[in-house]
């Protein structure tokens, strides 16, 4: 340093996800080849940095801080500000400050990174073969810890000692394992339950693996083993939804499906979720593995377990989640083996606890982007940040795919997936994931938002709370949630289509159009109502809607079933519903494609699946959103053997020009597009295409799910600002 008059002294705050990436190693080296003094630390807020130094230096420090930053931080905001010099003589790290409120983002976990992968198949390396190898770019983070700021005595593995070669690492601000939390190795670290290798020659012999994996257990067999996957769906009663895959590596998912530039990234990324694909055909996929799906679910390894296990067995296998169906994931051992051993031959567990289940994330790739559908492992629980801070909001999200969320300040902390609210251990995940949240951030909130409908087990929890209530309508927090994770400002045409939604008149709502501003939504349009004979069972039997068009369109003459026609012309059991949703199954129907969906959205993925390569711009009729002259055009075209590719087409496309027309008749010229049709690719791709054209800025979904599991994130937002319920909704 020259004289103290061209010193400066700078104080940098990072917030966001940046802690446990190997931030504060980075900064200490650094500010060292700058010749800077000073300290950096974590606090409980986030990361706090001063430098002291030639300004010159300093300026260059700021830059390349932005520059060449950890690859797994994720920051959200930085603070700056320029202080009176300290006499700093040297540049350290610091320990933890656990004082300031706790609202740095917690990293998800992280697939193994190109060095520890290298260790690990290195025979000359001490972390050959071990199974829980990690540094700071990867290994578990949510999934381990307990508390706030990130130090192993708030992990998991508090209980394992570091051993002196760890303990080496640990403390080495050179070492990429300095303060790596889950630093350990075979002598002082986790270990199996069994030999590797035994767990591997089951799967090869046709047997159920239990594995515990990074946020929970998974159950593995053969993917191209037709009787064992029979075998595991009779066992964890999951008739037909598809089973995700998990495959050896990129060359061999290439030989199962079709794979693009932007889904090579995404299955290669420290998120390693699962991604949709198309698939190829290959015969040696067993059949069952996804019946009638115009999708493979396909994640590569993405932990050292899941790496060795895999070098064994150089195939497809088949890895679920560790659960019957309609269940939480199970975490622990004991709990484990009680509730799998019926379906599992083999467990294949380790002994480092799991703080909280973390589910594989599901993603497709949407206009090139990735589009989260299920978020958990990888993604949860990154925040949100909002355009101003918000009160003390607990939103406690919807009744299916249900996530929770916590406004702290402008952040809204989203919780992995819970699942659906039906049974009695789901809900008890569902308030045991409040309960960590709310102690992770050690938040107490004001107020809960949740949904409007008075069934909902999550409306029914938040009404027993004591605390006060705003009820969101579920469509315009599908919007809003758009809204919030691109950041829209001022008004915009917010699109919500879905299976079912309360509405505020107190029916069934589905196919919604809001101009939404400040909090205020106008319902400007939607679907012409139609009748859901037997409520429910519609959901799952799309031929009772297409019965209810008939109906309408052709007399009750053409609705063949007496029972369902006696419903419709009394109206009993047959509520009303505007529902896009069910207009899909509606059509899939009639086209001969499903008459029924044995899990959520099948007779819609058919039916976008029978467009297959078909383009074309011809439409069926649909003015205003009234479905009936296309009703009878479907019918015609279905009755004349017009190809289900064109029915499918003309359809969607219908509901692009629907989309258009709307748009242009508001005025707005921002649109979001949410809900859960909008995980149709051929949907969202052509509508996002033709509203650009016309000159609109459209938002999608990229890390909230598009459908329920992302409307915790709008209930937050609109509870936390100027939210107005409509005719009914706030009771506090």
């Amino acid at each position: 340093m020259t004289g103290t008059g061209s010193i400066e002294r700078r104080r940098i705050a990072l917030y966001g996800a940046v802690q446990g990436v190997g931030f504060r190693p980075f900064v200490y080296r650094l500010a060292t080849e700058l010749g800077l003094n000073g300290t950096v630390l974590n606090s409980s807020a986030g990361l706090v940095i001063e430098v002291e130094g030639e300004h010159a230096e300093v300026e260059r420090f700021a830059e390349r801080l932005s520059r060449e930053r950890p690859a797994a931080a994720v920051v959200l905001a930085r603070e700056e500000s320029t202080l009176a010099p300290a006499g700093y003589d040297k540049f350290e790290i610091l320990a933890s400050d656990g004082a300031a409120e706790p609202v740095a983002s917690v990293l998800p976990d992280l697939a193994t990174c190109p060095k520890c992968l290298a260790e690990l198949f290195d025979p000359a390396n001490r972390r050959f073969h071990y199974p829980f190898t990690n540094c700071t770019e990867c290994g578990p983070r949510y999934s381990i810890i307990l508390d706030i700021p990130y130090d192993r005595p708030a992990t998991t593995m508090r209980g394992f000692t570091l051993c002196p070669d760890c303990g080496r690492e640990y403390t080495d601000p050179a070492d990429r394992r300095f303060h790596a939390q889950p630093n350990a190795c075979p002598r002082c670290g986790p270990r199996l339950s069994m030999e590797l290798g035994e767990a591997a020659r089951a799967i090869r012999d046709g047997k159920i693996v239990a594995l515990k994996g990074i946020g929970g257990f998974q159950l593995l067999v053969d993917a191209r083993n037709e009787e064992a996957v029979a075998r595991l769906r009779h066992l964890k009663r999951r008739e037909e939804k598809p089973f995700a895959l998990m495959m050896p590596s990129l060359d061999v998912a290439r030989e199962y499906c079709r794979i693009s530039p932007e889904e090579e990234a995404v299955l290669l990324s420290p998120a390693a979720p699962i991604v949709l694909l198309r698939p190829l055909g290959n015969p040696q996929l067993a059949n069952n593995v996804a019946h009638n799906s115009p999708y493979l679910g396909v994640m590569l390894p993405y932990s050292p377990l899941h790496h060795l296990l895999m070098r064994e067995c150089p195939f497809p296998v088949v890895a679920t989640s560790g659960n019957l169906s309609d269940e939480p994931i199970a975490i622990d051992n004991d709990e484990a083996v009680r509730r799998l051993s019926g379906i599992a031959d083999v467990f294949l567990m380790h002994d480092r606890p799991i703080a909280r289940p973390c589910d594989d994330s599901v993603v497709r790739v949407v206009r090139g982007r990735e589009s989260v559908v299920r978020r958990a492992r990888g993604y949860a629980p990154l925040p949100v940040r909002t355009a101003s801070a918000l009160p003390a909001v607990l939103a406690v999200g919807g009744h299916l795919k249900n996530t929770v969320a916590i406004a702290v300040g402008r952040q809204v902390f989203l919780s992995q997936h819970v699942g659906d609210l039906d049974t009695v251990e789901a809900r008890r995940a569902f308030e045991r994931a409040i309960e960590d949240l709310c102690r992770l951030y050690r938040f107490k909130p004001e107020m809960i938002a949740c949904d409007m409908h008075p069934d909902y087990a999550s409306s029914q929890w938040a009404e027993c709370s004591g605390l006060p209530r705003v009820k969101v309508q579920h469509h315009h927090a599908h919007v809003a949630a758009c809204a919030a994770e691109n950041g829209v400002s001022g008004a915009y045409l917010g699109v919500g289509w879905d299976g079912t939604g309360y509405g505020t008149d107190d029916t069934i709502w589905g196919g919604e159009f809001f101009a939404v501003e400040r909090g205020r939504f106008e319902r400007v349009a939607h679907l012409r109502p139609f009748r859901l004979p037997g409520g429910e069972a519609a959901v799952r039997e799309g031929w009772r809607s297409a019965a209810a068009l008939l109906y309408e369109t052709a007399g009750p003459e053409a609705v063949e079933n007496a029972v369902i026609r006696r419903m419709l012309e009394r109206g009993i059991n047959a509520p009303m519903t505007t529902s896009v949703g069910r207009l899909f199954d509606a059509v899939a129907s009639l086209a001969g494609i499903a008459h029924e969906s044995l899990f959520e959205g099948q007779a819609a993925m058919l039916l976008e699946r029978a467009i297959g390569g078909l383009e074309t711009d011809e439409c069926y009729p649909l003015n205003d959103g009234d479905w009936r002259e296309m009703i009878e055009a479907v019918r015609r075209d279905a009755a004349a053997g017009v190809s289900r590719a064109l029915i499918a087409a003309r359809f969607h496309n219908a509901l692009v020009n629907w989309i258009a027309d709307v748009a242009e008749r508001t005025g707005l010229r921002q649109v979001t597009l949410s809900g859960g049709v909008f995980q149709n690719s051929y949907l969202i791709e052509r509508a996002a295409a033709l509203l650009e054209r016309r000159g609109y800025r459209v938002y999608t979904h990229q890390r909230v799910p598009a459908n329920d599991g992302g409307i915790a994130l709008g209930q937050a937002v609109l509870a936390g600002g100027d939210y107005v319920p409509g005719n009914s909704g706030e009771d506090r």
